[in-house]
């Protein structure tokens, strides 16, 4: 019993933040995840120097945005579609995957990018080179796990779901960015 002690104080905080200051407590987790996820895909793919400016972008790009456009695009699909529709879950899964996953993909490339200190065109470049197979994989791959968060995750906690979801879609993610960057010419 004494072991759970913390963590039940830190679930205890960490509720009350959420439902007091609910951008602030999910941009922080989400700088959090994004750090720890960029870092652990560093590591993985045998980084011998962690790249500390490319972990600084994911956790920027977390705090910045990946909390907050999240926190607005669930509420908005919450009003956009009830949960007395027809087909609620489908419709809002379809939205999800159709319309905010491949616009919220692209601003991510791009931004990363930039964040990292890649100019304009160095960016669109990378973005051309891996939108479309970072696409699809999260169709391929993250379709389900959106399912269950649409339809089974209390609202206040899906950004921090899909964040979680995000920790090893940032290795993921990272992995191929990282790929593209090693055959590519010099």
């Amino acid at each position: 019993m004494s072991l759970s002690k913390p963590i039940i104080n830190g679930l205890t905080f960490y509720f009350s933040q959420l439902f007091e200051h609910p951008i602030r407590t999910k941009a922080i987790s989400c700088c959090l995840v994004s750090l720890a996820g960029n870092y652990a895909a560093q590591k993985i793919s045998g980084a011998k120097i962690i790249d500390l400016h490319t972990v600084a972008a994911y956790g920027a790009f977390g705090l910045l945005f990946g909390g907050s456009i999240p926190h607005y695009f669930y509420s908005f699909l919450d009003w956009a579609v009830p949960d007395e529709a027809s087909f609620a879950i489908a419709k809002r899964l379809l939205l999800e995957r159709l319309v905010y996953s491949p616009l919220y993909q692209a601003f991510a490339l791009y931004t990363l990018a930039r964040f990292e200190g890649k100019d304009h065109e160095t960016a669109i470049q990378q973005l051309k080179g891996l939108y479309w197979t970072v696409l699809t994989s999260s169709w391929k791959y993250l379709t389900i796990l959106q399912l269950i968060n649409v339809s089974v995750v209390p609202p206040m906690l899906r950004v921090l779901v899909i964040n979680l979801i995000g920790f090893f879609w940032t290795i993921y993610f990272a992995n191929k960015r990282r790929q593209q960057e090693l055959i590519k010419p010099k």
